[in-house]
């Protein structure tokens, strides 16, 4: 009785884990594909390989629509590459938020109002360049993210056919050792009610 229990115990872990190595492979395949219609909806294309960054990154893939996250991660180091060469090398955090009047074209700018450029209402001018960092994080973080969730669900694919083998194995398991203890206990009781007593 006890073996024919941890029998059934074994074909409903094993039936379990793979219900879990279907899902999860079935999330993993839907999230990869809608990852990659929402990068090839963005309608982003690689420029020539004449550019320099387009050269350093993605000099294989020039002219080429971005359709999956490799693509996506590397418009991304371009973008990069070119908000850096605009900013004279400095990035968000060493530019200060306002243009300077005294000198417009240097990128560092200013963080005191008093020697800002002023607009025809007065208000300081906000730094260009500080400007253009904040949309190009924005959108750069946007293709990293769409290369990390391909990752994730080629993962989450890799996860499920881990499961699926791991619940498969748990039912030839079950069957295999526990077809062959239930016969022999059935043998072996079945012998000792029929052996006759002698004295």
């Amino acid at each position: 009785m006890k073996s024919k229990f941890w029998q059934i115990g074994g074909f409903i872990a094993g039936g379990v884990m793979i219900l879990f190595g279907i899902v999860a492979i079935f999330m993993g395949v839907t999230g990869f594909n809608t990852t990659r219609d929402a990068i090839k909806n963005e309608g982003i294309t690689f420029g020539s390989a004449d550019d320099p960054a387009v050269a350093k990154y993605a000099e294989q893939w020039a002219g080429e629509q971005v359709t999956n996250g490799d693509q996506a991660r590397a418009f991304a180091k371009i973008m990069r590459e070119h908000t850096l060469e605009s900013s004279g090398g400095l990035t968000y955090a060493e530019m200060a938020r306002y243009e300077s009047a005294a000198n417009p074209e240097d990128p560092a700018g200013t963080s005191d109002p008093a020697a800002a450029a002023k607009n025809d209402s007065g208000q300081p001018v906000s730094n260009g360049a500080r400007d253009l960092w904040v949309t190009e994080t924005a959108l750069t973080t946007a293709l990293n993210v769409s290369y990390m969730a391909e990752r994730l669900a080629v993962f989450g694919m890799v996860v499920g056919i881990a499961l699926l083998l791991t619940g498969i194995g748990l039912v030839i398991l079950a069957f295999a050792v526990f077809s062959r203890v239930l016969p022999a206990t059935e043998s072996a009781r079945a012998m000792a009610t029929t052996t006759p007593v002698t004295g």
